[in-house]
């Protein structure tokens, strides 16, 4: 399952003002990061660790995982007449 892409969804937190990332294909991983960047940068650190120790990838897998961040962000735009 190593060539997997592993589907990742962010949201926007407004009330929190941080991004949150979740994952169904990553078990455990429920992060978050004040700037869409930040939070690309965790999951680059995390990912693999979350999937070795769920035992998706092995201990001693070198290579690239990849993940697809689909983010979402809801904004209400005023506008002035």
């Amino acid at each position: 399952m190593e060539s997997a892409v592993y589907q990742v969804s962010a949201f926007w937190d407004d009330e929190a003002a941080v991004w949150v990332a979740t994952s169904e294909d990553i078990p455990g991983l429920a992060t978050e990061a004040d700037t869409i960047e930040a939070l690309s940068q965790k999951l680059r650190d995390i990912v693999p660790d979350l999937l070795v120790s769920n035992q998706v990838i092995a201990g001693d897998y070198t290579g690239a995982i990849a993940i697809h961040l689909t983010s979402h962000r809801q904004e209400l735009i005023e506008v002035a007449s």
